[in-house]
């Protein structure tokens, strides 16, 4: 799974890149199904981090694997 997410990152970096930012994968837990990422760049400070996190990472990983994605978390 932590593959799969992985891809899916890769492909929504080019979209944060553009406006300075990043994001990492950092780790999945497969018990609680939570995605942790590290936003980098311009989206690390960004007051709208959460809303990328939350309406943007976590929309598109929930939308791709629902069985196996509850939620995503930013951490430092």
């Amino acid at each position: 799974m932590k593959e799969q997410i992985i891809s899916i990152l890769e492909q929504i970096r080019p979209f944060l890149q553009r406006d300075g930012g990043d994001v990492e994968f950092v780790d999945y837990d497969e018990a609680d199904k939570t995605v942790y990422v590290k936003l980098q760049g311009h989206c690390a400070g960004c007051p709208h981090a959460q809303a990328t996190v939350k309406g943007g990472i976590e929309s598109i990983l929930r939308e791709q694997f629902p069985e196996a994605v509850a939620c995503v978390e930013a951490v430092n």
